[in-house]
């Protein structure tokens, strides 16, 4: 229940609206207390002396109770909704904050259908706790103790028979709580696994309908709903198996106020409007316990829920700034590799060993290697996405790691292999990094990434519409706009990770030749993964990778005279590009 408790301690950043809701709370409880009395007010001094006077007086005041108990009542939900929906506000804002700071590792071993489930459905069930669980329950112990001081004045023993109800029922709701906490968080998983499963249909529609496998995803989806709802019909049988007790408890004691109180008032000892009062408070004390017991599943529910957000909430980002770090404002251009090692979280293998390099001030080395060969991941170890396993990286001399993430990551320009586009416009999508570049900056890089044409021609030109996911757009068409969003930012180093790998060869040519002007003007190292022979001639030096080790470097001339791979790399390029064409 720990993480109940620290849901309730965030209340403290509303306490006056959470404060207005205790305090209609106990006004409620004070009406509800006050209104079995004159009940035996009007009964005793009303209808037994036949005092019409007083009848009609507690006639009134029951009437003043009743607005009171709906006006308090009402003030109760309401400041305990504000409340819920502040704690929830802040929940979201807290875990998608933590989300965008997570490292690169945490985001490749998480699933995303996860992460959605605790922002909405997580997120929703703890809002819900606060504004009717938790205040159900804080209102139920509240009048169990009124109600009982009360009972306990008016008749000690037919209170403490009635009393009995009280521990037996919260041991059974203690025990229910206690046994089935970890099935509520496991339907909330199986929630998530079924979020996962809808997720990837929708993104992956288009295979499934290119591959007929309508029928076997109906059949996945409807095995995990099948899960989903077992998992339910667990936690419904777990109710089963506690609330019938506690029913028949009350009915139970109910039963016996009904013939002790009799006796009672045979004997003289007890009158009949004290009996009515003792009744009506009677269904006052079982009520709270009946509220609790409902209210049980609700916490249980919040409870797991609350364990899933804060894994989140409290997960650790490894990849930070170090004390005392300090901007990086300035490239000289000698980037370094001391002895670098790298393993991906999880792998059993290491995808860099050992790799030793040091670029020259506006060097454009081009990094070629076959697939798995560790070429990405040393474009993902400059901006620190992740941290060497071992060795060094620096940028003039001094370690990445010395440098602020922010000022490191905004003075590096990427250009990744796949390509994200977001809601919107073409030119918020090309501005997203840079959000106040003008219209002529836009369309320079544009024009650089040989976009300007193709955007010209639409109707709504630059103010066009992305589709979800860039839908709409050809797959080079998504790679020019991100390669133009690149460029229009305040990058010292530039890095393509294979950013011409889905035009023609003619495009790739044409926006290389803008890029290498480009490269030279504003950069002081660029580094290119190539899978193009004309990138690979271009570049001053290429870096040859092999199994996640730098196995030769040097220019084309050179590699193509020493590196027997190099040579099998290229001839292979070389026959599949009459064959591409071919297809084209």
């Amino acid at each position: 229940m720990l993480p109940i408790w620290r849901v309730m301690k965030s209340l403290s950043t509303y306490i006056w609206t959470a404060l207005g809701a205790l305090m209609s709370l106990l006004l409620l409880t004070v009406a509800s207390a006050v209104t079995p009395q004159l009940f035996r007010w009007g009964i005793d001094e009303g209808i037994a002396k036949r005092d019409l006077q007083v009848v009609l007086y507690s006639a009134g005041w029951l009437v003043v109770a009743a607005i009171g108990r709906g006006l308090f009542n009402f003030g109760q939900s309401y400041w305990a909704e504000a409340a819920s929906q502040g704690v929830a506000y802040d929940l979201r804002n807290k875990i998608f904050s933590q989300i965008q700071n997570l490292s690169f590792s945490y985001h490749d071993q998480s699933q995303t259908s996860q992460l959605l489930t605790r922002v909405t459905s997580d997120i929703e069930q703890i809002r819900a706790f606060l504004s009717t669980s938790l205040i159900q329950v804080i209102n139920s112990v509240v009048t169990l103790v009124a109600i009982a001081v009360i009972l306990l004045v008016m008749n000690w023993k037919l209170a403490l028979i009635t009393l009995t109800v009280v521990p037996m029922a919260g041991w059974l709701l203690a025990n229910f709580l206690t046994r089935n906490g970890a099935l509520f968080k496991q339907v909330q998983e199986q929630l998530g696994d079924l979020n996962a499963v809808l997720q990837e249909n929708l993104l992956g529609i288009r295979v499934v309908k290119a591959f007929v496998r309508e029928t076997a995803e109906n059949t996945r989806y409807t095995a995990m709903n099948d899960a989903l709802v077992r998992g339910n019909m667990k936690t419904i049988r777990a109710i089963r198996n506690t609330f019938p007790f506690i029913f028949l408890l009350s009915n139970l004691v109910t039963l016996a106020v009904f013939g002790y109180g009799g006796a009672e008032v045979i004997g003289g000892q007890f009158s009949i409007g004290e009996l009515v009062a003792f009744n009506s408070y009677l269904l006052l004390i079982l009520q709270p316990i009946l509220l609790i017991g409902f209210a049980a599943p609700a916490i249980a529910q919040a409870a797991a829920s609350a364990e899933r957000v804060y894994e989140v909430v409290d997960a650790e980002v490894e990849i930070r700034d170090r004390p005392n770090a300090v901007p990086f404002e300035t490239c000289g251009g000698r980037i370094t590799f001391e002895n670098v090692s790298f393993r991906y979280p999880g792998a059993t293998t290491e995808a860099l060993k050992e790799v030793s390099f040091e670029t020259r001030p506006n060097e454009l080395i081009a990094v070629l290697g076959m697939t798995a060969s560790g070429k990405s991941t040393i474009m993902n170890l400059i901006p620190r996405f992740y941290d060497a396993t071992a060795g060094a990286i620096r940028i003039d001399g001094r370690d990445v790691r010395d440098f602020t993430l922010k000022s490191l990551r905004s003075h590096i320009g990427i250009v990744f292999q796949e390509t994200t586009l977001f809601s919107g416009t073409l030119r918020e999508n090309i501005a997203y990094a840079k959000p106040d570049a003008s219209m002529n900056q836009i369309i320079e890089v544009a024009k650089a990434a040989q976009m300007h044409d193709f955007i010209m021609s639409l109707p709504d030109g630059y103010d066009t519409i992305v589709g979800e996911r860039g839908v709409g757009l050809s797959g080079g068409q998504k790679q020019r706009l991100a390669i133009a969003r690149t460029l229009l930012t305040d990058y010292n180093i530039l890095i393509l990770d294979d950013s011409t790998s889905a035009v023609d060869a003619q495009t790739a040519a044409q926006i290389q030749a803008a890029l290498d002007d480009l490269m030279r003007q504003r950069t002081c190292t660029s580094f290119v993964v190539a899978q193009r022979i004309s990138t690979v001639k271009n570049a001053d030096r290429i870096f040859l990778m092999d199994k996640g080790r730098l196995v030769a470097q040097g220019t084309h001339q050179e590699l193509m005279a020493s590196s027997p791979l190099y040579g099998a790399i290229l001839e292979s390029q070389v026959k599949r590009a009459p064959e591409a064409a071919l297809l084209g």
